[in-house]
């Protein structure tokens, strides 16, 4: 066992660098038939710079997470094992991440309910802000992300769900059971409990996605320019896009399903569709860019 977990890391690595230099040749075509200025390349680097501090904001909120829970872990070492787990996402299943965080908070002597509990509510949370965003934007006429009514009720249906779901008195009562499982076991489990209601914590996601949100305007004022009225729609179908393609089961980061969705959501508007899509391809490349310098600086400068 000793030597297979001394190269698992390795092969988990090799993994990713496959399953990532894919996504670059998937879209490399793109690219290449795109002609740009250097005040477009410009737009893109600040892209890539805002998208890079929407991972790092989104590493903070984590952090906010475990806190909750009265874990006391360092900003430095929070830092180093969000970012640097967040390329696992690119492996089959896209789990990965969800489980290197899990490992490693269970390691600082977190039971794993708490641990699992920690880690997993952070995309329930990102999924919560971004169906909130959606919802509010259809209520006000921005986009129409639905005609169906029974959809509609569905949606709004699951937004209650989860803000009552992650209620203190929810959580703490699921861990009560956990622990009153394992105590007729004999197994010793510690007693910690959801402090506060994470309503500071669903802002925090709602902040992280304006983040991402800005990053792609950014990447679509390197082709075009855009006038404020068509920036409530952007983020508003970014929104949309990226909450299925964290929803629905597919290829690795929501590849494919986010970019059908937007897709989908702009091309009844009044920006290009041939932009549009060549936004998508170029963006899809600074978001990966972003999480591997993220990975970069987690394992790097984070070093605890």
């Amino acid at each position: 066992m000793t030597f297979l977990k001394s190269y698992l890391k390795w092969i988990i690595l090799g993994i990713t660098l496959f399953f990532i230099v894919s996504t670059f040749r998937n879209h490399w075509q793109a690219v290449t038939e795109i002609s740009i200025t250097s005040q477009g390349l410009l737009f893109l680097f600040l892209a890539l710079i805002v998208t890079l501090i929407a991972h790092i904001w989104s590493a903070f909120v984590w952090i906010r997470i475990l806190q909750l829970f009265k874990q006391t872990c360092s900003y430095q070492w929070g830092l180093k094992i969000y970012l640097f787990t967040n390329i696992y996402k690119y492996l089959p299943g896209n789990v990965g991440h969800f489980y290197g965080r899990i490992n490693a908070v269970s390691k600082q002597g977190v039971s794993l309910p708490v641990a699992s509990l920690s880690v997993l509510l952070e995309p329930l949370l990102m999924a919560a802000a971004a169906l909130f965003i959606a919802l509010l934007s259809h209520s006000i006429g921005i986009i129409e992300t639905t005609k169906n009514f029974n959809i509609l009720f569905l949606q709004c249906f699951l937004l209650i769900s989860v803000l009552v779901g992650i209620h203190p008195i929810i959580i703490n009562g699921l861990l009560r059971l956990v622990k009153k499982i394992k105590s007729k076991n004999n197994q010793e489990t510690e007693t910690i409990y959801l402090q506060k209601y994470p309503g500071i914590i669903l802002i925090g996601e709602v902040i992280f996605l304006l983040f991402r949100a800005l990053g792609f305007i950014l990447a679509l004022m390197a082709f075009m320019s855009i006038n404020f009225q068509q920036i409530p729609i952007i983020i508003s179908a970014f929104s949309f896009a990226w909450l299925l393609g964290l929803v629905i089961p597919g290829a690795p980061g929501g590849l494919g399903v986010f970019e059908a969705t937007i897709i989908a959501l702009l091309e009844t508007s009044s920006l290009p569709i041939e932009i549009v899509l060549t936004t998508i391809a170029i963006f899809r490349l600074i978001s990966i860019l972003a999480e591997v310098i993220g990975a970069g600086l987690g394992y790097f400068r984070f070093k605890t």
